[in-house]
């Protein structure tokens, strides 16, 4: 295939969109993102490569190729064009952003959903949903006031997990709680102090997790909806965790529960 050399291609301004919010589109940068995409079958409409980097990740360069993906050798001085990091690792894809329904969030029951309101920092986000994919959450919730799950640097926070695990991000986050808990879903909500240690909290039945934002946590109407507070015990000083360290605590706190039974 003929080299791309021009850095004014329409791969590069299709790569510049998206990475300015202008493209709904999604860019996955690296080779450990493009092959979760291909494990998880994630449609994907062009991989743009440098030949040295082809040359070295032939296995997944032929994955790709089975699966009819357009592939683009790039110039590195065009990777850089088209990479939205300061070190490219020699591929970028574009996928078309998934749509993804409640019900996925819930299965297999019980569903475990780790919700989040206002996580704003991209990194955050993305290391959230790595958490609840590692402690096996059925999936993730986010309102819109949080960083989006597909920017690239939410992607690449997640090493992977956002293109296997079910995550939305829905402006109606908080009707759709309400919903689930009419549907028979328990919501336990973090709060920094007064809430019962996650032990004391019976988390085998159908349960959201509710994280609130870096600094604030959640608003007062989220707690009040709530139909438990947990808070995780930490030494004197330290007020609270990161969202995504609390997200690990309280998702292998329901495995647990889940694999040896209820809270002494």
């Amino acid at each position: 295939m003929p080299l791309i050399s021009s850095r004014q291609h329409a791969s590069v301004k299709v790569s510049r969109a998206i990475v300015r919010g202008d493209d709904p589109r999604v860019i996955l940068d690296g080779w450990h993102l493009l092959e979760s995409a291909l494990a998880a079958a994630v449609p994907l409409e062009w991989i743009a490569v440098t030949p040295i980097a082809a040359a070295a990740h032939p296995d997944v360069m032929a994955a790709a190729t089975a699966r009819d993906v357009a592939v683009l050798e790039v110039a590195p001085t065009v990777m850089d064009a088209l990479s939205p990091v300061r070190q490219p690792s020699g591929v970028v894809a574009v996928a078309a952003r998934p749509t993804i329904g409640l019900p996925a969030l819930l299965t297999p029951p019980p569903a475990l959903v780790v919700a989040a309101l206002g996580l704003q920092d991209p990194g955050n986000v993305g290391a959230l949903i790595r958490s609840a994919d590692a402690g096996g959450a059925t999936g993730v919730l986010l309102d819109a006031a949080s960083a989006d799950p597909w920017h690239w640097k939410a992607l690449r926070a997640s090493m992977g997990s956002t293109l296997r695990l079910p995550v939305i991000r829905d402006a109606e986050a908080a009707e759709t709680m309400r919903a689930c808990q009419r549907a028979g879903l328990q919501v336990v909500a973090t709060v920094p102090r007064g809430g019962a240690a996650p032990d004391r909290v019976d988390l085998r039945a159908p349960t959201i997790l509710l994280l609130g934002a870096e600094g604030a946590g959640l608003p007062a109407g989220a707690l009040a909806a709530a139909d438990h507070t947990v808070t995780i015990p930490m030494r004197a000083g330290v007020e609270s965790l990161n969202a995504a360290v609390a997200a690990a605590l309280l998702v292998y706190e329901a495995a647990r529960q889940r694999a040896h039974g209820p809270p002494a």
